[in-house]
């Protein structure tokens, strides 16, 4: 057993390095057989890295709850544009302010209940000093729960006081996008602003979660609630931000929230629900179900891309088999049979592939990060597309390399010794 396994090895080892010198002696031929395997593994590579950097940044993104949170709103958060869909909830009611009291009053199984809404148009913010931010800030109003809900920090200063809830004080918290424009070299804390007309005293600035495609949503300012109702009155549609107990009763909680909501907006119960509600991991997963034909489709042309470089590497190891006719007729005069000449022309053909292969996932790697670099996120590299790569491009050498192989064995060493 051992000597058939040293046998079998050394006629691999021999055809391989009769592989590796053909691939030296003919370098344009091979270098055009590596750049269409090339091409197609970069294609494939390249864009699934991009699309990885791209999903990680939106994911990432959109992570915007805290642990065990989730968020009641009027419409849903994530829309594909279809017409239908958007038929079945544009006439939907706001939920009003009495309806968030409801939820934050009945939801036992809450550890916090955030109340919110927002001004119907964004605001331009200037400081004391008179710089000013570009005009698309968004100006809420909350109350001290919805910071615990919404899982914000506090980089510098604090949260309101009940007291400046309970009075209306004229009082802001900011977000870091905005403290970079107006405040850019001073302390914010103390200051004073004006949005939307109004006079702000600066108490407090929340600390930045990241970006999602090189874009954050930090540019607003959070003034109280009760402030906010002074100014824009009630009647703006209102948000709800749940923070569950615990894990444990997350899923009741939102059933339990579902069925305030239902009572409060008097939904029968043969309805569908005239409101939405979103965590992190249903957003995510709506996400992923919108992106999926997209990348199937990706995958699709770059398999094509593959397809053709295949066709390329058969088509040019045909002319290598033809080209060589004479050295394979030498080959099997001394001795060399069929199976030798068709294990050396596969191991050409996959030795090719891979090479190729490594130059188009090691480019795909490069050039799906720059979108990384671009974006600002974190580069990565996609572990199962480079194994899928690698294990594609031994496919396509074995599959296209098989049939000049063959060729190749079954010339007559006779004829081929003839050949000119």
């Amino acid at each position: 057993m051992n000597r058939l396994f040293e046998i079998v090895a050394h006629e691999i080892g021999e055809s391989l390095r009769m592989a590796i010198s053909a691939i030296r002696m003919n370098k344009l031929r091979s270098i055009l057989t590596l750049l269409g395997i090339a091409v197609g593994v970069f294609s494939i590579i390249g864009v699934m890295t991009s699309m990885g950097v791209l999903v990680n940044s939106i994911e990432g993104g959109m992570t915007v709850l805290g642990a065990n949170t989730f968020q009641v709103q009027q419409f849903p958060s994530f829309q594909t544009g279809d017409p239908k869909e958007w038929a079945k909830v544009r006439n939907r009611k706001k939920i009003t302010y009495e309806q968030a009291l409801r939820v934050k009053e009945g939801a036992t199984l809450a550890s916090a209940v955030g109340i919110f809404c927002f001004s119907r148009n964004p605001a331009i913010v200037v400081s004391s000093d008179g710089k000013k931010t570009n005009p698309i800030v968004n100006i809420s109003g909350r109350d001290i729960e919805g910071f615990m809900a919404n899982n914000w920090e506090i980089e510098n200063g604090r949260v309101f006081s009940q007291s400046e809830v309970d009075n209306g004080s004229m009082v802001a918290i900011l977000g870091v996008d905005v403290v970079k424009k107006i405040f850019p070299k001073i302390d914010p804390i103390n200051q004073v602003i004006k949005a939307d007309g109004h006079k702000f005293k600066v108490i407090g600035v929340v600390k930045s979660r990241g970006k999602m495609l090189g874009m954050g949503d930090e540019s607003f300012v959070v003034i109280p609630l009760s402030t906010f109702f002074k100014i824009y009155g009630r009647d703006n549609p209102f948000s709800i931000k749940v923070q569950a107990k615990n894990v444990n009763v997350f899923d009741d909680c939102i059933e339990q929230v579902r069925g305030i909501l239902r009572t409060a907006r008097h939904v029968d119960s043969w309805e569908e629900d005239d409101f939405s509600i979103w965590s992190n991991d249903s957003l995510i997963t709506q996400f992923n179900e919108f992106t999926k034909y997209l990348r199937l489709g990706i995958i699709i042309v770059s398999a094509i891309a593959l397809l053709a470089a295949g066709v390329g590497i058969m088509n040019i190891m045909l002319v290598s088999v033809t080209e060589r006719t004479r050295e394979i007729g030498i080959r099997k005069a001394v001795g060399a049979r069929k199976s030798h000449i068709l294990t050396q022309f596969v191991l050409e053909a996959v030795l090719l592939s891979e090479i190729g292969g490594l130059i188009g996932i090691l480019l795909g790697i490069a050039g799906g990060n720059l979108i990384a670099l671009t974006l600002d996120v974190s580069p990565i590299i996609p572990v199962e597309w480079v194994i899928i790569g690698f294990v594609s491009c031994s496919l396509v050498g074995i599959i296209f390399g098989v049939y000049p192989a063959m060729k190749a064995a079954n010339l007559d060493p006779i004829e081929s010794l003839r050949y000119e």
